[in-house]
């Protein structure tokens, strides 16, 4: 057997442990992509459980109900305008403590951050899904590309 004819593979233990491997990895690849789309549809479904509605001025997504990271991004950024606005462009901190708008600023700020950290949920679900693509596809290459692990048989000798 000349070099470039031998296989990759030595023996049928390193094949069979390659095809488990390529196994699991579709295995973890749909575990990741069920998992993220669960937290995906979980946190659609509790924000549009709160019943927000993006505000009429909104610079995008203007009337549409609050369900996914681009409505929660429109519903963050109309908030930041309108406590800015009744801030005279001062945040939390800049505010004097004894200001009367600063509880109006403070409520802005951790509304935002909620909204902002479901789009953080949306992302990571999102990135999971796609890993899990990847992960199940590359696992299933390794699995098909992996030659079965054979049964050592007697070859007879040719004379």
């Amino acid at each position: 057997m000349t070099m470039a004819a031998q296989p990759l593979i030595a023996g049928s233990g390193q094949a069979r442990i390659l095809r488990i491997i390529g196994l699991l990895g579709i295995i973890g690849g749909l575990v990741m992509l069920v998992v993220g789309g669960v937290v995906w549809g979980t946190v659609s479904s509790q924000l549009a459980g709160e019943k927000i509605t993006v505000a009429a001025d909104a610079s995008f997504l203007a009337g549409t109900t609050v369900d996914n990271p681009l409505s929660a991004l429109a519903q963050a950024n109309i908030i930041n305008h309108h406590a800015m606005e009744a801030s005279g462009g001062k945040t939390y901190a800049e505010l004097a403590q004894d200001d009367k708008v600063r509880p109006t600023v403070m409520t802005a700020s951790l509304l935002r951050a909620s909204l902002f950290t479901s789009i953080v949920a949306f992302g990571v679900s999102f990135f999971a899904m796609g890993l899990g693509i990847l992960v199940g596809l590359f696992g299933w290459a390794i699995f098909v590309l992996t030659p079965h692990a054979l049964k050592k048989t007697a070859v007879p000798a040719v004379a």
